[in-house]
């Protein structure tokens, strides 16, 4: 395979990964090394990936690089700007949407690491519970059960019935 091939093959899910870690909180320069850093990974390991397992490979090298890096550098996660959220008319509208955003993002940063990560991968990202298995490297009842954990430790949280 040459190198443009290759390129072609990869990009759509370099750009998906870095828009995941940049949800996760990383700051979009950091995303971009890390999703650099996972590439060279690659490409220094890919005889020993399983090509169906490759995705998933690049996924768990970037979260942990993340991880990684949070942990040296303490990071306080970046609030997000990048969300689409429908046009309203009235400004009244958009205030309202903005403050549901960040109470929304103040429940998920509460939660833990992990059930944060998967209730991004499943509802921003859309990803089925096999793709999400499969880039965690888990079986699918255990992406199951935690998510419904994750799920009601979100919906307590943002009624305020457990902060």
């Amino acid at each position: 395979m040459e190198p443009g091939q290759l390129h072609q093959l990869l990009q759509p899910k370099l750009t998906e990964i870095k828009k995941y870690l940049i949800r996760l909180g990383a700051a979009p320069s950091d995303a971009e090394d890390i999703v650099q850093d996972t590439v060279y990974k690659a490409f220094l390991y890919i005889g020993s990936i399983e090509a169906n397992k490759f995705s998933a490979w690049l996924y768990k090298v970037a979260i942990n690089r993340y991880y990684d890096l949070c942990r040296r550098k303490k990071w306080i996660q970046v609030p997000i700007d990048s969300v689409d959220i429908p046009d309203s008319e009235l400004p009244e509208d958009k205030l309202l949407q903005k403050e549901k955003r960040e109470e929304i993002e103040a429940v998920l940063d509460d939660l833990l690491p992990h059930h944060k990560q998967l209730l991004i991968m499943k509802y921003e990202l859309e990803l089925s519970y096999q793709e999400i298995a499969e880039l965690l490297g888990v079986k699918i009842e255990q992406v199951k059960s935690t998510l419904y954990y994750a799920r009601k430790q979100f919906q307590k949280r943002y009624r305020g019935e457990e902060r």
